[in-house]
């Protein structure tokens, strides 16, 4: 785990709540957002002083019970909650966490069989990292002349915070970092392969990547749309479904679908495809 995690993900939720969430009136204009320590300490109630040394990082093994008290002072979010205490686990010693299994790279037949159904849609299966570690034909057209698919072990994650290609690809690239970041930090529970590829990116991306790290952000969209500026046939609207595959493998399906007419006749294009081969859908 990264030093000082747990501590980072409580000041930041402190950070998030207003006093006014937690039925606390505003007497005095604040220097920093959110609530001060004394009021979440009264709330909770633990010492400041308590407090100071967990989001400090110099007490890392809180009991059940005070980190139960943090969260309903803090009204933390389910996805919060869940997150909270994996991560309590963590810092609780290696004996309270599931054994740390290498990241899958491969990808079940069955998983395999169904992509190929999926043709032409573009569709892609990743792992908890970010590994790209399979794609229907149609993902690779779109894609490639993106550089998405140009390293021999592709990441979405690499790509997008040390490839300056990403910034052209995705037009809404804060939105799409914010993402990738809330994704990976709500499932990497931890283990040695996703802590070294937080610490690549943050030393590769610096501020870009470490700033989104520390905010802890766990929730993340499942279901949206999602724009791409493709060198071809110009801005794309893909509306996306994210699937979760067996959870040992720690594996997700991603489908793209067009959100317009306009962004089904590009992908059309792409593929030299007669239009109306992939039809658009509501991104509602």
């Amino acid at each position: 785990m990264i030093e000082g995690e747990l501590g980072s993900f409580l000041r930041s939720r402190r950070e998030a709540v207003t006093p006014a969430e937690v039925g606390l009136p505003e007497r005095s204009r604040r220097r920093t957002p959110g609530l001060r320590r004394a009021e979440l300490a009264t709330l909770a109630g633990v010492s400041v002083d308590y407090l100071i040394r967990l989001e400090q990082g110099r007490d890392t093994h809180p009991s059940a019970q005070v980190l139960a008290a943090l969260a309903d002072a803090l009204r933390l979010s389910d996805a919060d909650l869940d997150y909270l205490r994996r991560l309590a686990a963590v810092t609780n010693g290696t004996e309270l966490c599931p054994q740390e299994r290498a990241a899958a790279r491969t990808v079940r037949p069955n998983v395999q069989a169904l992509l190929a159904r999926l043709e032409p849609t573009p569709a892609f299966v990743v792992n908890h990292l970010g590994d790209l570690l399979a794609w229907t034909d149609g993902y690779d057209r779109l894609a490639r002349p993106l550089g998405v698919l140009d390293e021999g072990g592709p990441n979405l994650l690499w790509f997008t915070f040390a490839d300056e290609r990403a910034r052209a690809a995705y037009p809404d690239w804060d939105d799409v970092a914010d993402e990738l970041v809330a994704t990976f930090h709500a499932d990497h529970y931890g283990d040695t392969e996703a802590l070294a590829l937080a610490g690549r990116l943050a030393h590769t991306a610096s501020a870009a990547f470490t700033d989104r790290w520390e905010r802890a952000f766990v929730a993340w969209k499942r279901t949206g749309v999602k724009v791409v500026d493709h060198p071809e046939v110009g801005l794309l609207r893909l509306a996306f479904e994210t699937l979760e595959l067996s959870d040992a493998d720690r594996q997700r399906l991603v489908v793209y679908l067009p959100a317009d007419t306009a962004t089904s006749v590009g992908l059309d294009r792409i593929a030299g495809r007669q239009p109306g081969a992939l039809r658009s859908v509501s991104a509602g």
